[in-house]
């Protein structure tokens, strides 16, 4: 192992109050997951839990959201 990855995993175990040797273990599971193509997220995974949980209040903004923007805009 370089003395760099070895500076980051020791870095990371302050940060995350973990152990090294769980760095490395939960590192090797991510990269088992994504080389299996099951880790891989896609956008759409990476906001999914985001999506709807926002209210603004605007009935139509998803689909007018240009004109409300614009509006926006020359409001200043």
């Amino acid at each position: 192992m370089t003395s760099e990855l070895e500076e980051g995993i020791e870095a990371l175990s302050r940060r995350s109050r973990r152990r090294r040797s769980e760095i490395v273990r939960l590192a090797l599971e991510r990269y088992l997951r994504e080389e299996a193509g099951e880790g891989t997220p896609s956008p759409y995974g990476g906001v999914k839990n985001l999506i709807g949980k926002v209210e603004s209040g605007i009935p139509d903004l998803g689909e007018a959201h240009r004109e409300h923007l614009r509006r926006r805009i020359r409001r200043g």
